[in-house]
């Protein structure tokens, strides 16, 4: 596995200091949340775009992923949804970002894997996988399979297994990795109180299954990212990453080779 952190846990940060945190606790990766306030969006203009490139290469790493808002199965007219995701994967393209991570929202796999059908000639083109998180209405692994099994179309899309949201929602860790079989793409890791309070708490310190998940990950062979989700901007009352990484460094050696 490779380490990554999500700079969705350095609120008020900016990239080069994203980048520096990263670099400093031997993370390989960076997961890129999309938003004006982090300074990555689809807005960004082609100059823009060649910086952040250029930015996060000169530090060694790479861009794990994107962390996109799109939310894939929610009602409502396609157009304005696949727009949007295809200016998501158009601007992963421009990084070289493998992957763009969307959200489920609705319930329907009908209308996501419609969506999904709809972008898959552009994401093919462009080399960009959309990743579709285990969350909202589909926090399962079961969910998220049954999503992308109904889109059928392996290679162009995968799951994010987050270690936090299926098992809250009754799925161990054994039958989330069952169902997601072949659709696993990307890990994200944290640790929270309880599956009824979800606060961010350092890794190894709360109720998440991290040693089973880990074990299930190396028995399986899994050798993609492990991006450390710390919630910092949802709660931010918790400790900065810095204090978080060294954990989460120590998780994926663990359960590495």
């Amino acid at each position: 596995m490779k380490l990554a952190v999500s700079t969705l846990g350095m609120p008020g940060e900016g990239l080069d200091r994203a980048v520096e945190i990263a670099a400093f606790h031997g993370c390989q990766g960076l997961e890129l949340r999309l938003h004006p306030d982090t300074g990555v969006h689809a807005g960004l203009d082609a100059a823009g775009r060649r910086s952040v490139r250029a930015r996060v290469a000169a530090a060694g790493l790479e861009i794990a992923a994107l962390a996109g808002y799109v939310r894939i199965c929610e009602p409502g007219p396609d157009e304005p949804v696949t727009e949007a995701l295809l200016a998501d994967l158009r601007l992963a393209a421009d990084l070289g970002a493998p992957g763009v991570r969307v959200f489920p929202r609705g319930e329907d796999a009908a209308i996501g894997a419609r969506r999904l059908q709809a972008v898959s000639g552009a994401a093919a083109e462009l080399g960009v996988r959309v990743l579709v998180e285990t969350h909202d209405a589909m926090a399962t692994c079961a969910a998220v399979a049954g999503l992308l099994d109904a889109a059928g179309l392996p290679g162009v899309t995968g799951a994010i297994w987050d270690l936090l949201h299926p098992w809250r929602h009754g799925e161990s860790p054994a039958d989330s990795l069952a169902a997601l079989g072949p659709h696993l793409a990307y890990v994200q890791i944290k640790d929270a109180v309880s599956a009824a309070d979800t606060t961010p708490v350092p890794l190894g310190t709360g109720s998440v299954p991290l040693e089973e998940a880990g074990a299930l990950l190396r028995a399986a062979g899994y050798a993609g990212w492990a991006s450390l989700e710390w919630e910092r901007t949802w709660y931010p009352h918790v400790a900065p990453v810095e204090e978080i990484l060294p954990g989460a460094a120590v998780w994926v050696r663990r359960f590495t080779g």
